[in-house]
């Protein structure tokens, strides 16, 4: 599944009203917090902290219950309860919640108009990029946790609609989330791979740069999402290309069963009927791994190392029709019409993609997984370019100890997928282009 998921800036007034919405939705929801928690606000701490106890102050302190809480407490003590409430009943989830917050907060909501709204908040599973500073955590808790970030709100979906757009993967993957973000949905099994990967990275100073930022995984409405930056957001009108890397884009484990299948020869033969050797035409069936080999060989992916997935142009529909780019020179056509004879801007594009190979042959993190079915993801406009590694679904620690050089042709039992390799090249056809466009 490719993260190629964004959508173009907001007109400046779309963005001044979503900015008023956004200090609307933390006022309202620090006053919530305030009412149901029996929390004074921040800046009544401060305004408190900086006067001699009197009795009319004592009187007022004691009424709102401030004690020592400060907005880190009131975001635990929600977070509990919002956890709590996502299974069971509430009487007793908002029991068990209030018993493990009492020496904070003196109760939990529960006035059922309160409590409907609260439980549409998403569950935060997860926080990468929880501000420490205790004045920080309830502003970002109100913008993370109200419907501009969960999936967007009616009004801004139906003001960012013509603008939305998904390069490439599932279409029913993506939601809109607030100003910058998307929600992604899941992958990687029970244990969420792409999320951990995610907060991994974040936390190398080499790599985190190299990546959509992270901020959290959450529960929303039954599914579970990670919560990423938008890497579109900010570029006006932009080319766009999604670059799956690698000269394998499928799991050893996904092919270790040995049988042969009639569905899979189907399939291949619909491609290309002179595709099965004598011996598979008479049982008109393949493995799953003769299958997948053979996919591969469709597009540029075995021969580059990469295959060009999708690309956008200013003021055109995504280009999704890309898989089978194969031959080289094909290749070259595609990234040309991309680069559009900007050569500043491929100049700029070329300097990033070294420095992610420098970074990638440095960091002890990629020596020890394989990184299948990822993609670098490339966006530029008049006046930026960007350049981000994306998609973890599939990213494996490799076994006993091994270490990857991601260049070495795979064979079963090496973990080596080539993305190296493919970047390698990437980075040769890139420059070759100057060539061509000199000559």
């Amino acid at each position: 599944m490719s993260s190629s998921v964004c959508h173009a800036p907001l007109p400046a007034r779309m963005e001044a009203f979503t900015t008023r919405l956004c200090l609307r939705a933390v006022d309202q929801y620090e006053r919530l917090l305030q009412t149901h928690f029996n929390k004074p606000s921040s800046k009544e701490q401060t305004r408190l902290s900086n006067h001699d106890s009197t009795g009319s102050k004592d009187h007022r302190r004691h009424k709102d219950g401030s004690g020592s809480s400060n907005s880190s407490s009131s975001y635990s003590a929600f977070r509990q309860w919002r956890r709590s409430t996502s299974t069971g009943s509430h009487n007793s989830r908002s029991s068990s919640a209030g018993s493990r917050s009492s020496h904070s907060l003196a109760k939990l909501p529960n006035d059922p108009a309160t409590i409907r709204k609260m439980e549409q908040f998403p569950l935060v599973l997860s926080d990468a990029t929880m501000p420490d500073d205790a004045d920080l955590s309830l502003k970002f808790l109100a913008l993370n946790a109200l419907d501009l970030t969960a999936p967007a709100s009616d009004v801004l979906l139906k003001n960012r609609l013509k603008s939305w757009f998904q390069l490439s993967g599932h279409p029913d993957g993506f939601a809109p989330a607030g100003p910058g973000t998307v929600w992604k949905r899941k992958t990687g099994g029970a244990e969420n791979t792409e999320r951990i990967v995610y907060e991994t990275l974040s936390k190398e100073e080499a790599l985190r740069d190299c990546i959509p930022r992270y901020y959290r995984e959450v529960e929303y409405k039954g599914d579970t999402f990670i919560e990423l930056q938008d890497l579109l957001f900010g570029f006006n009108d932009p080319h766009v290309m999604d670059i799956k890397m690698g000269t394998r884009t499928f799991l050893e484990s996904e092919v270790s069963k040995t049988t042969a299948r009639p569905d899979l020869y189907q399939k291949m033969i619909a491609v290309d009927p002179d595709a099965p050797t004598q011996l598979e035409h008479e049982q008109r069936a393949v493995t799953k791994l003769r299958y997948m080999q053979f996919r591969e060989q469709q597009s540029s992916t075995c021969s580059h190392g990469f295959r060009i997935e999708a690309m956008k142009l200013p003021g055109a529909p995504p280009i999704t029709d890309l898989k089978k780019v194969k031959s080289h020179s094909d290749v070259l056509d595609i990234i040309r019409q991309f680069l559009d004879r900007r050569e500043d801007t491929r100049q700029k594009i070329l300097a990033r993609l070294k420095n992610l190979r420098i970074k990638i042959e440095e960091s002890e993190y990629f020596k020890s997984h394989e990184v299948i079915g990822s993609s670098i993801f490339i966006i530029y406009d008049s006046e930026k370019v960007g350049v981000w590694l994306i998609d973890f679904a599939k990213t494996r620690e490799v076994p006993n100890g091994r270490k990857l050089t991601h260049r070495r042709p795979w064979e079963e039992g090496n973990h080596e997928e080539g993305f190296l390799f493919g970047l390698d090249n990437l980075i040769s056809t890139m420059e070759e282009i100057f060539s061509i466009n000199t000559k």
